[in-house]
This record gives structure tokens, C-alpha cells and sequence, in this order.
């Protein structure tokens, strides 16, 4: 890519290498301010090469989804802070479905201290967290194992999914449009995920606000199919709007201590939820 200065190029190669990039780490190796390198992610994004995120920028996306281990490092805190405001809305004692995703993961980890749940899944990790409690029973939907997530894809999931009618969804996406539109990138999964949506009573979307800076080729289902929306910022006015008239519930689970300027340590800790509508 012509007009990048040396430094900028070493950091899209980093980006490209791991997926992200944070402002602290970039600073310390190139040995400049944290102000230098958020002009140089600035530029970067400027050109869509990056999207920023909080405290640094990822990969821009468009056909091709970053890889699964990246995903994980990739707005981590906020995830977390998702997860458990999510789990926070799940009652013991009923049915749902988990569908792929690193942050529907997290809603997982957060809910393995429930009890008397029924999860049925197409995600081998969601499997993995879950299966060791006792008053937590887990059925994994069969199809094909998608090497790079452990995700199960296909028909044979989708007809299993179709068996079940669930008190609750937990999906995820890997991009929403400013029209409402939940979009992701194998339309294997994206497949699974209309199944899931179709037999649940009740569907919440998990997704970062890095979600609302990306772009994804195949089309999951609108906002409007959904019933709760948890994320970690307030949403875009023309989104919000559509989620209010739709009659959307939103929650924002932001990690505590967390602040619109870049912070040098990450937070840790899962602030409570703010309902924006």
C-alpha cells in the first residue's frame, strides 16, 4: 500500500498478524507516544485498513472474517462485560439456544452458575463450558465441525435446531448495518442461525460496538426478529431509533472504569447494565 510511512506499514503487518492492535503495546515498541500512534491508527483507518477500537484498531473486514483466535482478543473486556449482563437475564429453570461466537461464549461462561437449564448448541466451546455442571444439561447439534472455531454448520444442524422450540436465543453477528441488518460470513452458519431464530420465544443479540464498524456479505436477519439487544456503548442514533420503534430493549454492558479515551490498562470488571430504552 503506497504512502504509508515505515512504522505505519510494521503496524498493519502486526494487525494482519494478530487481528488487532493496541495503542500502550504500539507506543512501547516503537518507542513514540501513545499521541503518535493514534494518528498513525487514525490514518490507517482513514484509508479502511483498520477499524478503531477501544484503546487501539482491528483489521477492517469485508468478505472474510478474521481468524477465531484473533476474534478472542478483539474488544475482550467489553465481551466479558456482555456476557455476564446477558446471563444476568436468563432464568434458571428454562430452555435455550447458543449459537457461534466468541462473545455468546462468554454468555456461557457467565451462566455456569445457573441451574435447571436445557442449552442446546452448535458450538463446541459453548459445549466445553458448559458440560461439567450437573444442572446444566447440553445437547450439541451434529454437523459439520468447522475446524477454525469449532463451530457446527450444515443441514444436519439445522434439522436438529428445528426439533426444539427454546424459551431463549443467544446469537451473535459479525456485522450490523446501519439499516438494522445482522449479517455475518458462511452462509453455513448464517443458516443455523435463522433456525435458531425461527424456534426461540425469545431472541437476544450479544455484539460489541466493533460490530457497528464492520461489514459482512451474508444477510442473518434484521434487528427487528430480535427481542433484547445487549451491547457496550449507546447505539448510533439511526440504529436506535430503528430498535425503539421496533420496540427493542437495548442494554449497554460497558466494563467498569472504562471511558472514551484510550485507557492503558484494560478494565476488568463488568459494570451494571444501562438500559437505553
Amino acid at each position: 500500500m503506497t504512502g504509508l510511512t515505515h512504522r505505519q506499514a510494521e503496524i498493519l503487518n502486526i494487525a494482519r498478524a494478530s487481528g488487532r492492535v493496541m495503542v500502550e503495546e504500539l507506543a512501547r515498541k516503537f518507542e513514540v507516544s501513545a499521541q503518535t500512534i493514534r494518528k498513525d491508527l487514525n490514518d490507517l483507518c482513514e484509508r479502511r485498513s483498520l477499524t478503531r477500537i477501544h484503546g487501539g484498531a482491528i483489521i477492517a473486514s469485508g468478505v472474510e472474517n478474521l481468524a477465531y483466535e484473533a476474534r478472542r482478543f478483539v474488544a475482550a473486556d467489553e465481551k466479558k462485560a456482555i456476557g455476564i449482563a446477558a446471563a444476568s437475564l436468563i432464568p434458571n429453570g428454562c430452555s435455550l439456544f447458543i449459537n457461534i461466537g466468541t462473545t455468546t461464549e462468554e454468555v456461557a461462561s457467565a451462566l455456569t452458575s445457573h441451574e435447571d437449564l436445557l442449552v442446546i448448541t452448535n458450538n463446541l466451546n459453548v459445549a466445553m463450558l458448559l458440560y461439567r455442571h450437573p444442572r446444566i444439561e447440553v445437547v450439541v447439534a451434529g454437523g459439520t465441525v468447522r475446524r477454525a472455531d469449532g463451530a457446527v454448520v450444515g443441514s444436519t444442524a439445522t434439522q436438529l435446531i428445528g426439533q426444539f422450540k427454546v424459551d431463549y436465543a443467544i446469537i451473535g453477528a459479525s456485522a450490523i448495518d446501519e439499516e438494522g441488518a445482522l449479517l455475518d460470513f458462511d452462509y453455513r452458519e448464517v443458516q443455523v442461525a435463522q433456525a435458531i431464530i425461527a424456534n426461540a420465544r425469545s431472541v437476544m443479540l450479544v455484539a460489541d460496538s466493533t460490530k457497528l464498524r464492520r461489514s459482512a456479505p451474508v444477510r442473518i436477519a434484521h434487528i427487528s426478529q430480535i427481542q433484547t439487544f445487549v451491547t457496550d456503548q449507546e447505539l448510533p442514533e439511526r440504529l436506535a431509533t430503528i430498535c425503539h420503534g421496533k420496540g427493542i430493549e437495548v442494554m449497554a454492558a460497558m466494563p467498569k472504569g472504562a471511558d472514551v479515551d484510550d485507557a492503558a490498562e484494560p478494565p476488568q470488571e463488568a459494570a451494571p447494565v444501562v438500559r437505553l430504552r
